[in-house]
């Protein structure tokens, strides 16, 4: 390597600690191992060797091609007018530039390597259109699927027992993507894909779990990162669940335990049949829940309770509850902070609605089903009040297909102790004006000496 070169690369591996450096300036020696004690550069073909079990063909070319576009004297891709052409084979100066950039470089240095990416091959422009980086991000999600499946990361899932991940990852990309604003002239150029990639932290993990799986990197200093929640106590042999791998991808950070609390399966209509009263005590034990519907024409939809429903005929829940799509869209909806209307659970009642509700009002619930079970609306004109929802299922009138409903927070083992420790208290001492009334009649209260004090 000249000063010039070794210099560039030097600079570059002073992010990493000083036991990683020789990790990462080892990669170009495990990737060009294969090509014979000689080879001073990585062919496309030692690429496809490294990393064609975890990515497709067309991903290890998108990631070649931005190997090769990387001027070391810039130390970032040249394109545009700047762009020559580049070479077929990629340096040891270009691969820790790249490696550099993608595991711990900010999104001011990863824009020009999407921008790369996202082109079409022998294509060097200083733009690239909104559906190419949506293509770029379809392949770079079923490389994540497959790195959690191959690396059994799974935790307790079973991909064949659940929904189809190609729609799920063409669906999360629509999603990673939607908040990518394109330029003035139409394009995305790379200032736009600074500002998504700042904004879309999904965006740089996936790159990062790319670079370190598909390279074989693996830092000891960054375990993996978790991005599906431990499954828990889930009859795998009678369910197929409407969940697939990217759709838990994209729920999973939505809820306030993310990933580190399991989710467990308490109702589903495959398992347990149609049955409101079986959902409903499913419900109102077990702690924060998501409830997943298919209705008849396909959508597939739901919503988020943070804590665990009670049976009553009035509102409950908080603001962390939420709406969400899953297909043919994938978005998730907040309270607004217009009413808290948040959740209602009610049944046997002659002058309130009968049913499960999550937004809205009376009759116009953002979700609502029927305690007949099997039916329900969402009626949003223009949108939920509660959670600024748009109407989620197929027809405002819809008809359940199936339904899911998940446990996705800590067992509320703390709470049903509390309340077995409170039901074993006189009631004196629960009650003080039981206590009192007590007193007033002149009645000897035979337990105050016995009882333990409590603690300050």
């Amino acid at each position: 390597m000249g000063n010039t070169e070794s210099a560039v690369v030097q600079k570059r591996l002073t992010r990493f600690r000083p036991e990683e450096r020789p990790v990462i300036d080892g990669v170009f020696n495990k990737l060009v191992s294969g090509g014979g004690a000689s080879e001073k550069t990585i062919t496309l073909q030692m690429l496809q060797a490294s990393m064609g079990s975890l990515a497709s063909e067309s991903l290890v070319g998108r990631v070649f091609r931005c190997l090769c576009s990387i001027d070391p004297d810039l130390a970032a891709p040249a394109f545009g007018k700047d762009a020559q052409r580049p070479a077929s084979q990629v340096t040891r100066e270009q691969l820790v530039i790249f490696l550099a950039d993608t595991l711990r470089g900010t999104a001011e240095e990863r824009a020009p390597l999407i921008l790369v990416m996202s082109q079409p091959p022998s294509a060097a422009a200083a733009a690239v259109t909104r559906g190419q980086v949506v293509e770029f991000v379809q392949d770079l999600i079923s490389a994540v699927v497959q790195i959690l499946v191959s690396r059994g990361r799974l935790d307790g899932w079973k991909p064949e027992k659940m929904a189809d991940s190609s729609v799920g990852v063409r669906l999360l990309a629509e999603h990673v993507c939607s908040e990518l604003k394109a330029a003035d002239a139409g394009g995305c150029d790379v200032s736009c894909l600074e500002d998504w990639i700042f904004r879309t932290p999904q965006v740089s993990l996936y790159l990062e779990m790319l670079a370190d799986e598909g390279l074989s990197v693996a830092l000891s200093s960054c375990p993996p990162p978790r991005l599906l929640p431990p499954c828990r106590e889930t009859p795998w042999n009678e369910l197929d669940s409407l969940l697939d791998v990217p759709t838990l991808m994209f729920l999973a950070p939505q809820v306030p335990d993310g990933c580190s609390a399991p989710w467990r399966l308490a109702f589903s209509t495959q398992v347990h049949g149609e049955s409101f009263t079986r959902m409903m005590a499913s419900l109102t034990r077990g702690g924060p829940s998501l409830l997943l519907i298919k209705d008849t024409t396909g959508h597939v939809f739901g919503g988020f309770a943070s804590h665990t429903w009670e049976l009553k005929p009035q509102f409950q829940g908080d603001s962390r509850c939420f709406l969400f799509s899953v297909f043919p869209t994938m978005r998730v909806y907040t309270a607004t902070g217009y009413n808290e209307h948040f959740m209602y659970l009610n049944q046997h009642q002659q002058t309130m609605p009968n049913g499960l509700g999550m937004g809205g009002q009376h009759e116009y619930f953002g979700l609502w089903l029927d305690s007949d079970f099997g039916r329900g609306h969402s009626r949003a004109r223009p949108k939920c009040t509660t959670y600024s929802s748009p109407q989620l299922s197929g027809d405002e009138d819809f008809t359940l297909d199936s339904m899911e409903v998940w446990h996705v927070g800590k067992p509320p083992k703390a709470e049903e102790d509390e309340e077995e420790e409170e039901g074993k208290k006189s009631i004196l001492f629960v009650d003080p004006e039981v206590q009192a009334l007590m007193e007033m009649t002149g009645k000897t209260l035979h337990s105050e000496g016995l009882r333990e004090p409590e603690d300050d």
